[in-house]
């Protein structure tokens, strides 16, 4: 009975004229009957699924996205990550549920950050394509919590567009900006999703560091992380998006350093062909 239901729905969407749609519907309505199936899944339980996801899109407003945490707190937003990357390119690893786009254009080695967010880092190195040819004019669009654990957007103390900002590479594709040293930071848990990490029995910390997407045009873009060698957070970070290829140390500062940085840290991007 059950596998005639889902051959019956399966036909309904048959037909669906686009291609792409057709094939993701039909993988979609397979697995979520086949997990109804093997699960036994109760009226109750459905009803407790339905529930928990308005709850979550009621959780999501313009600077939240609590469906993109979930995602990433299965490991979704991951996996998709790695189905995506391209060979001979820097690894990506997921967006999170705090980007913001119009992060303002800064001068090659400005700071993005406050005194006050942590101790200063100076970040830098070079975006070149797969074959190693540097890439000028690539876009390096950064942004990192503070040293209080939040982001600018959970923080009202912290002004718009604090530790965000936007680089652009040189002629010899390098590219260098002053941040803070990144700080492990719990996800928000004052949602359905922070209920559902306390029933897992799992803990909220996330790994140590900075967000960059990375653009040029001709390039494929490529959403990924520096992370910082000195975390206890790498081997169980709450979303899953280590790679052993983004963490980098965070070197104290020495003589031939900039005078105004605690830290320095180096991280070469590479972007395959579009």
């Amino acid at each position: 009975m059950t596998t005639d239901l889902t051959e019956q729905v399966l036909a309904a969407y048959a037909s669906t004229p686009d291609p792409r749609l057709r094939e993701l519907l039909a993988a979609l309505i397979a697995h979520l009957h086949a997990f109804a199936v093997e699960t036994r899944l109760t009226p109750q339980e459905w009803l407790a699924g339905i529930e928990f996801l308005t709850a979550t899109g009621q959780k999501c407003d313009a600077q939240r996205q609590e469906f993109i945490l979930l995602s990433d707190v299965l490991g979704l937003s991951s996996l998709v990550a790695e189905v995506n990357a391209a060979s001979d390119a820097t690894e990506p690893t997921i967006l999170g549920p705090f980007y913001l786009a119009g992060a303002p254009q800064r001068a090659m080695g400005e700071q993005i950050g406050r005194p006050q967010d942590g101790s200063p880092v100076l970040i830098r190195g070079r975006v070149t394509g797969a074959a190693g040819e540097p890439v000028a004019g690539a876009t390096l669009d950064v942004w990192q919590a503070s040293g209080n654990g939040l982001y600018d957007t959970q923080d009202p103390e912290q002004p718009p567009f604090n530790l965000r900002g936007v680089f652009v590479t040189g002629l010899d594709g390098r590219y260098e900006f002053r941040a803070v040293r990144p700080v492990s930071y719990p996800i928000p848990t004052d949602g359905p999703v922070g209920d559902l990490i306390w029933r897992a029995a799992r803990h909220h910390w996330r790994a140590a560091h900075i967000h960059a997407i990375v653009a040029a045009p001709g390039y494929r873009p490529v959403t990924t992380h520096i992370f910082d060698a000195g975390n206890p957070y790498l081997d169980s970070d709450a979303v899953f998006g280590v790679r052993d290829s983004l963490v980098r140390p965070f070197r104290p500062a020495g003589p031939d350093d900039p005078p105004d940085v605690s830290f320095v840290t180096e991280m070469d991007f590479a972007l395959a062909p579009a």
